[in-house]
């Protein structure tokens, strides 16, 4: 969704947990909003500051602050990003595996539950996130867990805070799980006569158990776009880019299981990037494909969406998605992680226009309908912040109230990231 920009008050730089308490410990004082703020990649206003109030930057905290290679684990700062994380890591065997495209800093992965292209092999930050630290609205610090790798101790504060989207506390470190690099990886991209074919695909490999790293989906216009763009040469229609992760055999064997599969359903042959730098361009290509298609229509505002479904729900959705796209007034594209079910589409609309925007409403609100028809949700990583909230009542229902009530236990003046995932309920708040 389109939203307007909410700068606030002022700005807290930190670079220390002390800073960070202290900064919240006035603003509980004086009654003022608090809003975390990371690398600002996150859609839907998660950093606006609609009450006014203090954006603390956690950028300068980026410390590797421990790796144990032996537990395949390590602690970070909240400021650091997946890319510089992966890079101080490079000597250990091990990566950090969550991408979800942007360089966002992992306490903002962490605080909005983000996910990605490797998410179908390595799982999210649900999956991979340990333990926290974790500053409350009122200056209190509380880790969430230890670093053993299960426990039936208490509640999962972790989970809680991990897509809280700064509503509940800052996060001050984060404690995560690390995976052994893959001695082999190899990617290729098909074409498909149709969003089903390519879909249907996915759906099938994984229902056979064939343990892909990654699966993600562009649709003919997005494909446009990248070569439009960044010079490849890829066929113009729906197409599927794949990744394979382990021995060198098992990534030929996996390969060619995807290739039979695809063939049936109307794929076409395996474009190879094998070495690193080959499949270094192809990912970019994909990771970009949203600031491509500002291509198609120069001077456009893009507005970015996404849902996720079951994945036997996906080839229907995506095709009714692209049906409601060819009656638009405007281009789009589909691009998604469909091993997950989850798909994003991105709109280009004239910015002068109020037809348009309403518009796009209307596309958007049949979009969530049909997800959450087909048992899905209304986003599968944008996360809710302040475009969605009408859908997550839609979604959930009455589960959104008991959302409010934990909120307002642990931050009864509603100072931390208000407005976000819900209104702060302003005449229910303390006096």
């Amino acid at each position: 969704m389109h939203l307007r920009a909410l700068p606030p008050q002022a700005v807290a730089m930190v670079s220390t947990l002390e800073e960070i308490i202290a900064i919240v410990r006035a603003c509980a004082e004086h009654r003022t909003p608090i809003i975390p703020y990371g690398a600002g990649t996150s859609l839907e206003c998660h950093v606006g500051a609609p009450q006014d109030g203090v954006s603390i930057d956690l950028s300068g905290m980026k410390r590797v602050l421990r790796v144990n290679p032996e537990d395949q684990d390590c602690t970070v700062e909240p400021g650091l990003t997946r890319s510089a994380l992966n890079e101080a890591l490079r000597h250990t065997g091990l990566f950090f595996p969550v991408d979800p495209g942007a360089d966002a800093t992992i306490g903002g992965m962490a605080a909005t539950r983000a996910s990605g292209t490797t998410t179908l092999r390595y799982g999210g930050m649900r999956e991979n996130v340990m333990a926290l630290s974790v500053v409350t609205a009122d200056g209190r610090v509380i880790k969430t867990a230890r670093r053993a790798r299960k426990s039936a101790a208490g509640y999962d504060l972790t989970r809680l805070f991990v897509g809280s989207e700064g509503t509940l506390g800052i996060i001050a470190d984060v404690t995560l799980k690390l995976h052994p690099a893959p001695e082999a990886m190899s990617a290729a991209v098909c074409a498909f006569a149709s969003a089903r074919g390519a879909t249907s695909t996915v759906v099938e490999a994984i229902q056979g158990g064939l343990p892909l790293a990654r699966a993600e989906y562009l649709d003919a216009a997005a494909i446009g776009a990248v070569n439009g763009v960044f010079g490849t040469t890829y066929p113009v229609s729906d197409a599927l880019f794949l990744e394979f992760h382990g021995s060198a055999e098992e990534v030929a064997a996996h390969a060619e299981r995807a290739r039979s599969i695809a063939a049936e359903n109307g794929g076409g042959e395996f474009r190879w990037a094998v070495e690193t730098e080959a499949r270094n361009q192809l990912w970019k290509a994909r990771h970009n494909a949203g600031l491509a298609a500002l291509s198609l229509r120069p001077g456009a505002r893009p507005w970015s969406t996404d849902v996720c479904v079951p994945i036997s729900q996906l080839p229907d959705c995506i095709d009714a998605t692209k049906q409601d796209i060819a009656a638009l007034p405007f281009p789009a594209i589909v691009i998604g992680h469909i091993g997950d079910g989850n798909f994003h589409v991105i709109l280009l609309l004239d910015s002068a226009s109020p037809e348009e925007s309403d518009a796009a409403r209307r596309f958007n609100d049949a979009l969530v309908a049909r997800a959450i028809a087909m048992d899905g949700t209304s986003t599968g990583e944008h996360g809710i912040g302040m475009g969605k909230r009408e859908c997550l009542r839609q979604e959930l229902g009455a589960a959104v109230d008991l959302m409010a009530d934990v909120k307002r236990a642990i931050d009864p003046h509603f100072l931390m990231n208000p407005d976000k995932i819900f209104l702060s309920c302003a005449n229910a708040q303390p006096t």
